[in-house]
């Protein structure tokens, strides 16, 4: 008699290809109902998984959140990378965040309300914060960074205090997602009034940065 065939064992990549589908059933949710409406067997109905097969990938809460985080943060890290920002100037560079931001308005909507679900569970939520907190801490410290070079070469304020006023640009951008009629258009003011905060009054027009790559 033969011996029984048995399955070859799944390898390390199409593993990887079904953490990538849960993180994305997962965010779906997550933009259709909320946090505080995701469930593991809608998502291992989306995934077309059964439970004990997604609790194998993520056993625990914590393991699903870090995975959630862990794809937002690389569709935003692909989004910035490959674009060649160190060349320009810090009023440029600070015109590409918005610029970034104003496309997940557009374009990225769903990656954005994903995130703003999970910015807002995370001030009550430790786990969660301990996900997302990294990610914004270091939006933050890239745009102090800006700030701190732009006061350096006069497009900003001579007065502008780094560290606070990254906290201001990235909690109206933050903001601004989870509030009523948070549209492209709208953005747009929030952008002029954010710029003319900290742009070097003293400057006839503000540096550009021309066309994008």
């Amino acid at each position: 008699m033969n011996a029984p065939v048995t399955a070859p064992p799944k390898s390390r990549e199409s593993s990887e290809d079904r953490k990538a589908a849960i993180a994305a059933a997962a965010r779906a949710l997550i933009v259709e109902k909320g946090f505080e409406g995701l469930r593991t067997r809608d998502i291992a109905e989306r995934v077309g998984i059964n439970i004990a097969t997604l609790h194998y990938h993520v056993p625990t809460k914590e393991a699903l959140i870090a995975l959630v985080a862990d794809d937002i943060r690389a569709e935003l890290r692909e989004q910035s990378d490959g674009k060649g920002r160190e060349h320009l100037s810090p009023a440029a560079q600070l015109e590409c965040e918005f610029d970034d931001y104003a496309e997940l308005l557009g374009e990225k909507v769903a990656l954005l309300t994903a995130l703003s679900e999970l910015l807002e569970r995370s001030r009550r939520d430790p786990v969660m914060l301990g996900c997302v907190g990294p990610m914004m801490g270091k939006w933050k410290r890239m745009i102090e960074e800006i700030l701190a070079q732009g006061v350096a070469s006069g497009d900003f304020r001579a007065d502008l205090d780094p560290d606070p006023a990254a906290r201001m640009l990235v909690g109206a951008m933050t903001g601004f997602s989870r509030a009523p009629n948070a549209t492209p258009d709208n953005f747009k003011r929030l952008r002029a009034e954010l710029t003319r905060a900290v742009r070097n009054p003293n400057l006839p027009t503000l540096p550009t940065q021309g066309p994008r790559p």
